[in-house]
């Protein structure tokens, strides 16, 4: 398991933990531990990095930015 990553959005710290072991230019799917939570970010039919397990109480905008963040730190396309 690696350490915990930190994200700031609208003001606020979260942090999460990526479980995947092995990520790649050709991962298309990446757990993540986020709230006691585990995730799963995806490449969706556009190309964009999004979170498949989605509710209405969510933050708007951070999941989404979760996700764009591990595709930048893995310069994932």
């Amino acid at each position: 398991m690696s350490l915990p990553l930190r994200i700031t959005v609208n003001g606020r710290d979260y942090s999460y933990t990526i479980l995947t072991k092995k990520i790649e230019n050709h991962t298309f799917e990446i757990k993540i531990e986020f709230d006691g939570e585990e995730l799963t970010i995806f490449r969706n039919n556009l190309g964009e990095w999004d979170i498949l397990e989605r509710t209405i109480n969510d933050e708007p905008g951070l999941l989404k930015e979760i996700a764009r963040n591990v595709a930048l730190r893995y310069r994932l396309r």
